[in-house]
């Protein structure tokens, strides 16, 4: 994500918000990406106040999801319901998550995505964060859960 941010003409900053500051991964992703050269790439470190993520994540212009393996990730779930415009990378569990309230992105193509959805007017993103959230208050609640595994019990 790093890279094709970097190869974006984005005037925003990629913040990115986790807990590989200065260990071998972090020097990995410094010495494979050179983003240190770029100023709009910002690591923030980890936010364990959960209210603060929340606000974050509202008054983000969009949700970054690179992850390629998984299933029901709980930051894309959060993430679906609070911010405006969710951007994840395409493979079917995200697919399977996010539905038609998402954006999706393919590995050589994010630099083009993300000069795409800065373009979208507010109609487009208001459209994308109501389906979002009817994704997640549709499939995501309590209620549907033990409803799903009380009709898998009883076959």
């Amino acid at each position: 994500m790093i890279r094709g941010f970097m190869a974006s003409n984005s005037d925003k900053d990629f913040v990115l918000i986790t807990n590989v500051e200065q260990n071998k991964f972090y020097d990995q992703l410094l010495q494979d990406t050179g983003f240190d050269k770029d100023p709009r790439v910002k690591f923030v470190g980890t936010v364990y106040d959960q209210e603060l993520l929340k606000y974050i994540r509202e008054n983000a212009f969009a949700y970054f999801h690179g992850h390629e393996v998984g299933g029901t990730n709980p930051s894309l779930l959060e993430a679906l319901e609070s911010t405006k415009l969710n951007l994840l990378l395409d493979v079917g569990f995200n697919r399977e998550v996010g539905e038609d309230g998402a954006i999706y992105w393919k590995k050589d193509e994010l630099a083009r995505v993300i000069e795409e959805v800065e373009g979208f007017d507010q109609a487009a993103i208001t459209d994308l964060d109501f389906k979002s959230s009817q994704r997640i208050l549709s499939a995501f609640t309590w209620e549907k859960i033990v409803s799903d595994y009380e009709e898998l019990f009883k076959g």
